[in-house]
């Protein structure tokens, strides 16, 4: 069965296609959507022998480009070495890039793309529940840098997104779980029916990576710029990006988004925005979908530090978005350093 939402953007639209199978038909796609031209499929060494050769081989005039595996490889040095090797390859600005894998190959794919030549056409393939419910919806890409996580990047918006459910069979359980807190945070902001225990089964990804995916349109719709609202959708993130830079990305960033989205609970909690039973709730909730709910032995003095080149902040001054409730979002300025340092130092184990 094939389910398609339809993306407004400012200079137009595009679809996102959900369908099992479709990188068995992945020519068919292309050619109803008009994608022809010399085509890119950049992808990782793990994925490549899994769907990037076949993808590639489905697609005329198509050459695949494998990045190394790691968001320690989402950087700068990465892309200048791919946009080197798409001179060599022959892309033009009539060609197009395909980024088949998780959140990092969409984030530097989709930023190459934009950038190269000012511009070609990308096709979004996520890989992972976390991409797909999250990285490739919207038109966002980034890399890092030593100081922070995606402060370099590109709004840059798809032709199609192509979701085939059937690839999450291949995808590890840590993995998976990565891309429940995603989900998570999409039910705190605006569906309570994804905040379910029962997400761990598989067999229902083709019923909520639907609804997971709609919440986050709806909002980028709105405010496809991040002027806005869009930044709601950064719930948990602000303390899951510092915990990333700190560990030197050990953490992955579902696993970040998880413990994150405990300390944006604890903090609305702390400061009287929302019910002091949320917190307990989200925490068992995550506890259930076996994702983490505390930092370890991280000092929360480096987290508030490394926050502070988080893209969110304005002027020095810190922004957080929290919650009122389920549903409920709202961006807070100023939130004291001690407020925060505390809700952290209750999630760490540093001494």
């Amino acid at each position: 069965m094939v389910q398609t939402i339809h993306v407004k953007t400012p200079d137009g639209r595009y679809d996102i296609l959900f369908e099992a199978g479709a990188l068995g038909r992945i020519a068919d796609i292309f050619e109803g959507y008009g994608l022809h031209g010399r085509t890119i499929v950049g992808t990782n060494a793990t994925l490549s022998p899994l769907y990037g050769r076949a993808v590639t081989e489905r697609l005329p005039d198509a050459v695949t480009v494998t990045l190394p595996d790691g968001e320690q490889y989402k950087t700068l040095e990465t892309a200048a070495a791919v946009y080197s090797g798409l001179v060599k390859l022959g892309l033009d600005r009539t060609g197009l890039i395909v980024a088949l894998g998780g959140g990092v190959i969409g984030d530097t794919m989709g930023f190459i793309a934009a950038t190269y030549m000012r511009g070609v056409r990308l096709v979004q393939i996520p890989t992972s529940l976390l991409a797909m419910v999250d990285a490739s919806v919207g038109g966002k890409t980034g890399l890092d840098l030593p100081e922070g996580k995606n402060l370099v990047g590109a709004f840059k918006q798809p032709e199609v997104v192509i979701i085939d459910t059937d690839v999450l069979a291949s995808l590890p359980d840590v993995e998976w779980r990565c891309g429940l807190a995603e989900v998570v945070k999409h039910g705190l902001l605006a569906d309570p029916a994804l905040l379910d225990a029962n997400l761990l089964q598989r067999d229902r990804a083709a019923e909520f990576v639907p609804r997971a995916v709609q919440v986050k349109v709806d909002v980028v719709e709105q405010d496809p710029f991040e002027q806005d609202i869009r930044a709601h959708l950064n719930l948990g993130h602000t303390f899951a990006h510092a915990l990333e830079v700190i560990s030197g990305y050990t953490w992955k960033h579902g696993e970040a988004v998880a413990v994150g989205l405990v300390a944006a609970v604890r903090l609305s909690a702390r400061l009287g925005l929302c019910d002091s039973n949320l917190p307990a709730q989200v925490e068992t909730l995550l506890q259930q979908l076996r994702l983490p709910t505390h930092l370890g032995r991280y000092n929360p003095a480096s987290l508030w530090q490394a926050m502070a080149a988080d893209k969110k902040w304005r002027g020095g001054h810190p922004r957080f978005v929290l919650l009122k409730g389920i549903g409920k979002p709202l961006i807070m300025e100023d939130v004291a350093e001690d407020t925060v340092l505390s809700v952290l130092a209750e999630l760490s184990d540093y001494e």
